[in-house]
């Protein structure tokens, strides 16, 4: 708790007169204002986390937390939970598409086992894990409330190891059979939204398999009492480890001034438990795509973020995060090496 608590302490404000130099250098560029849109807008996002005019996001880490749930006793999933173990073997083999597309981007991976059932032993594989799997949500709390804690704080020691070596901006990405039912479940549990309508097929439900995780979920929250306002407590109730880790990657990255790419669904979950727990965090937060998950929009519209790529991506792993990192760069080139209007000798029609 200690490690929370001191993370917490060291999460600031944004630098608003940064952002403002920013912007007021944005709209003197060769073009007319506000025309690069969302591009704009990270653009001076970023400047704001990092306190610098030009900063840079060259060195990339991207953060897979890995684990097992219990919930998928019920069905909620088509796939076999040994094939989290199975996934995670080929992430370290360098066989999935994250790796392809961490590779592609220039990014490091990091894979952390914080809650397989399995006890994997790999030179290349972080092991943090707080146990084996969650417990069945449908039947008891996920997890304890300091097993909770101590997930948070794992994701919190292994994003400012990545900090330490030079990581500029964090990438947060799970592998986890059965995840988008807790995920699912914290969606419904902080924003009110209808579990029907945020309930998706996940790795390929059928209606009736859907049917079944809707009432899952509203078990799961009706049998597992949780304090509203608590983020940590609702993660204990019906979250995972995984999506501890990551909430916890959030709030160490936020503490160091570091920006986080999110990805989809379950790391949404994570992001809305790091808001409730600390509401400046999603300041810190850089948005990727869109997933086909319905539960996705109603993640976005409780953070207030606007997504870049709308792909029909639904796999999870980061990838939909690895995919948007480049727009950092891509925002700060902007910002940095656009002439202005007085330099190219352009009259400006915003005068």
């Amino acid at each position: 708790m200690k490690k929370l608590k001191q993370t917490l302490q060291n999460i600031k404000s944004v630098d608003l007169e940064t952002m403002e130099a920013a912007t007021a250098r944005l709209d003197q560029l060769t073009k007319p204002k506000g025309s690069l849109g969302k591009l704009e807008k990270l653009a001076i996002k970023l400047t704001g986390i990092r306190s610098e005019l030009y900063p840079s996001f060259k060195n990339k880490t991207h953060i897979v937390m890995a684990a097992d749930h219990g919930v998928v006793e019920e069905g909620v999933s088509p796939c076999a939970q040994e094939i989290t173990t199975q996934m995670v073997t080929n992430f370290l083999n360098q066989g999935a598409a994250i790796n392809v597309l961490a590779k592609q981007v220039g990014a490091e991976l990091k894979i952390v086992d914080i809650g397989m059932v399995d006890d994997l032993e790999a030179e290349a594989l972080i092991t943090k894990k707080i146990k084996n799997g969650t417990n069945n949500l449908a039947q008891t709390r996920a997890m304890t409330k300091k097993e909770a804690i101590l997930a948070l704080e794992v994701g919190i020691e292994v994003v400012e190891d990545a900090i330490k070596s030079g990581a500029e901006v964090i990438g947060i990405g799970e592998m986890g059979i059965g995840n988008t039912t807790p995920s699912s479940a914290i969606i419904a549990a902080i924003t009110g939204a209808p579990i029907a309508e945020i309930v998706g097929f996940g790795s390929g439900l059928d209606a009736a398999g859907v049917k079944n995780k809707i009432e899952v979920i509203k078990t799961s929250l009706k049998l597992n009492k949780f304090d509203s306002d608590d983020g940590i407590d609702i993660l204990a109730a019906v979250g995972g480890l995984e999506i501890a880790g990551m909430a916890g990657v959030i709030l160490g990255a936020a503490a160091n001034k570091v920006p986080v790419v999110m990805d989809g669904l379950i790391s949404g979950a994570a992001a809305l438990i790091a808001q409730k727990i600390e509401p400046e965090i999603v300041n810190y937060l850089i948005p990727s795509h869109i997933s086909v998950e319905p539960g996705h929009k109603t993640i976005y519209k409780k953070l207030g973020l606007s997504p870049f790529l709308d792909l029909d991506m639904r796999l999870g792993e980061g990838t939909g995060a690895v995919l948007a990192m480049p727009f950092l760069d891509t925002s700060i080139s902007i910002l940095r090496d656009m002439a202005t209007f007085a330099e190219a000798a352009v009259i400006n029609p915003n005068a």
